[in-house]
C-alpha cells in the first residue's frame, strides 16, 4: 500500500483523555504500517517521549485558540516542507488551525473527527462544510446523522470509523485488579461497580442515586467513580454519598492512566450518560476485558452494546431501571458471564485498534488522491458556505 505523510493533530495531550489515546494509537499504528506520521499537539514531554518510542515525529505547536494565526502560519510551513498528504484533526482548535493553514498555501486532505453527539453550532458548521474538508469521520452512525442534519453537510462526506481498543493493552491476563483495590482500600470481596467520567452529562449523579437500591440487594457493593475534574468535585461526591447513606461504599478518584487495571478491578462497568456521548470508550474497553456492562441507550451506545446479548441497555436518567440492571448482573453470575463473553467477542470483531487503523488508512488514501487530482487539474480550493 502507498506510504503517506500523515499528520495527527490535537491540542490536548493528557493520556487520561480518550481523544488523546485514540489519536496516539492511530499515529502509532499507521507508523508501524510504514507511513510517515507526525503528531502535532501542544508542547508535552510525555507526548514527545511516547512518540519517539513509537516511531512517530512529534511537533509541538501552541494551538492556543481557534484564531491562533501564528500556529496557522507555522503549521502551513510544516505541511509544505514535509509535503503532508493528509491531516486528521481531532478537536475544534486543531480543526480551525489546520483549516486556516489551507488559506496560506498548504494543500492536503483534511479529515475532521467528530466524537460527540451534540448538534453542530453555527460557527462549527462553517468549518465542517468547507470544501477544504475532504472527509468527516464520525465515531458512530448516530453521530453521522447528527453531523449531516445539524451541519447541513452532504452525506457522502461523512464516514463512520468506530474508535478502537488496543486488545493487547486491555487484556485481562495482563491486568492487576488486586493492586487497584489495595491502593483504593476496597475490600477484596466487594462487588465493585465502576464508572469513568465525571461531567454532569456522563450521568454519575444518577448512578450515585441508584446505588442505595443496589446496596439494598447487595450489601457488599462498592461504587468506584473515576476521573473527577477537581479535588473540589471529589469532596462534593463524598458529601453527596454521605447524604445518600453511602459513606464507605463510594470511592471517587481523579483521572488515571492505568485504566486496564482499574476496569479489571470492577465486577460491572456502567455508563449512565444522558447526552453528548459518541460510543463510550470505557464500555468498549470493559467489554474487551470481558466485563459485563450496563449502558444507557443514547447516541452510539446501541451500536456497540446489543441489549440482552452483549450487555444491558437502559433508558437515560431512569434511576429505577438502572438500579435493577446493575443488581441483576451482580445477582446472576451466569447472565453476567454470558453477556461478558459476547461483549468481548463483539469488540474483538468490530472495535479493535487494528480494524480502526485499516479503515482510516483506506479513507486517507482516498482523501490524498482527491487532493492530488485537484493539483493536477489546477483547480483551486474553495469554500462552500
Amino acid at each position: 500500500m502507498e506510504a503517506l505523510t500523515i499528520v495527527q493533530m490535537l491540542e490536548k495531550t493528557g493520556f487520561a483523555t480518550g481523544s488523546v489515546v485514540q489519536m496516539f494509537d492511530a499515529a502509532k499504528g499507521l507508523a508501524a504500517r510504514g507511513h510517515a506520521v507526525i503528531a502535532v499537539t501542544r508542547p508535552s514531554a510525555e507526548m514527545a517521549q511516547r512518540c519517539a518510542a513509537a516511531g512517530v515525529d512529534h511537533v509541538p505547536l501552541a494551538l492556543r485558540h481557534e484564531f491562533d494565526i501564528v500556529s496557522m502560519v507555522r503549521f502551513a510551513h510544516l505541511a509544505r516542507e514535509r509535503r503532508v498528504d493528509v491531516v486528521h484533526v481531532h478537536k475544534g482548535i486543531s480543526h480551525a488551525v489546520a483549516l486556516g493553514a489551507t488559506y496560506l498555501g498548504a494543500h492536503y486532505g483534511l479529515v475532521v473527527n467528530r466524537g460527540v453527539s451534540f448538534p453542530i453550532d453555527l460557527w462549527s458548521s462553517y468549518k465542517y462544510r468547507s470544501r477544504r474538508v475532504a472527509r468527516i469521520v464520525a465515531v458512530a452512525e448516530s453521530i453521522r446523522h447528527v453531523v449531516i442534519a445539524s451541519g447541513r453537510i452532504p452525506s457522502h462526506k461523512v464516514s463512520v470509523v468506530y474508535a478502537g481498543v488496543d486488545l493487547d493493552r486491555f487484556d485481562l491476563r495482563r491486568a492487576d485488579p488486586g493492586r487497584v483495590r489495595a491502593e483504593l482500600a476496597i475490600a477484596p470481596d466487594a462487588r465493585v461497580v465502576g464508572h469513568v467520567g465525571m461531567r454532569d452529562w456522563k450521568g454519575w449523579k444518577e448512578l450515585l442515586r441508584a446505588f442505595p437500591g443496589v446496596r439494598a440487594d447487595h450489601p457488599s457493593a462498592h461504587l468506584l467513580l473515576v476521573a473527577c475534574t477537581s479535588q473540589a468535585q471529589r469532596v462534593g461526591v463524598a458529601e453527596l454519598a454521605r447524604d445518600l447513606g453511602l459513606s464507605g461504599a463510594v470511592t471517587a478518584t481523579m483521572a488515571r492512566a492505568d485504566m486496564p487495571d482499574v476496569l479489571a478491578a470492577c465486577d460491572v462497568v456502567v455508563d449512565p450518560s444522558w447526552a453528548g456521548t459518541g460510543i463510550t470508550g470505557t464500555i468498549r474497553e470493559a467489554m474487551a476485558l470481558g466485563k459485563p456492562v450496563v449502558a444507557t441507550a443514547v447516541a452510539g451506545n446501541p451500536e456497540l452494546v446489543e441489549d440482552g446479548v452483549s450487555g444491558i441497555l437502559v433508558p437515560p436518567r431512569d434511576v429505577p431501571t438502572l438500579t435493577a440492571a446493575i443488581s441483576r448482573l451482580l445477582r446472576d453470575d451466569e447472565l453476567a458471564r454470558r453477556l461478558a463473553l459476547a461483549g468481548q467477542e463483539r469488540v474483538r470483531a468490530n472495535f479493535s485498534t487494528e480494524t480502526r487503523i485499516s479503515r482510516l488508512e483506506a479513507l486517507y488514501l482516498r482523501a490524498a488522491d482527491e487532493v492530488r487530482t485537484r493539483r493536477h487539474d489546477g483547480s483551486r480550493f474553495t469554500v462552500n458556505n
